[in-house]
């Protein structure tokens, strides 16, 4: 059953692979108990980022929605479903009902769907307001800013810059005030990283009810 449409739904994207943005996407998919959504995976030998949000969010296996496309080969998914023999139908990537939801993208909002979409072009039919993980690690204003500017160019709505890693105020206040978005804030490194000790790391470094 779906929940009310009023409730939130976010993409959540990345400005480049291995971020941290399927950590973030679990913290803020159990924070709102959400529905998660990763509508591609593109690579199953350790496992998909729908079993690693299932272990690490909290929530129960319903919220936890099956990938519409699964893919052996971890590369673009374009190139992954070329090897899998499979093809890839932007129109079946529709966003499912409920909420609140939490879909995740695949890398970076660039990243090729097909030889001739790109994941922003699906996010900008969706419209859905995007949430940006961006490292704060060196390079991060860059890639940050050419994310921001690739989005809006498309006329996708940009909820916010999400952080991840040791903190850097310098470069979170310049994508912040460059990019005209809103910070939401930064989630750290964990070690251990499980479901308790993402919650409260959440919990501490973002306001839910901003979310809501």
């Amino acid at each position: 059953m779906s929940r009310p449409t009023s409730e939130p739904a976010f993409v959540v994207t990345g400005t480049d692979t291995e971020i941290g943005k399927t950590v973030f996407a679990a913290g803020l998919a159990g924070a709102l108990k959400a529905h998660y959504w990763k509508p591609v995976q593109a690579g199953l030998a350790d496992g998909s980022d729908r079993e690693r949000v299932a272990a690490l969010s909290g929530l129960p296996a319903a919220n936890i929605l099956p990938e519409t496309y699964r893919l052996t080969t971890p590369c673009s998914p374009h190139e992954a479903a070329a090897r899998d023999g499979v093809t890839i139908d932007p129109v079946r990537l529709g966003p499912p009902p409920l909420r609140p939801l939490v879909i995740e993208g695949a890398g970076g909002a660039l990243v090729p769907l097909t030889r001739d979409v790109l994941f922003a072009d699906v996010f900008a039919r969706w419209g859905l307001p995007a949430i940006i993980v961006a490292r704060t690690g060196l390079g991060t204003i860059n890639h940050s800013l050419l994310t921001i500017e690739a989005l809006r160019n498309r006329g996708v709505a940009i909820f916010g810059v999400a952080f991840v890693g040791e903190q850097n105020e310098e470069s979170e206040s310049t994508i912040a005030r460059l990019g005209d978005v809103r910070r939401l804030g930064r989630l750290p490194l964990l070690d251990p990283l499980t479901s308790e000790t993402l919650s409260a790391a959440f919990a501490a470094n973002f306001r839910v009810e901003c979310f809501s």
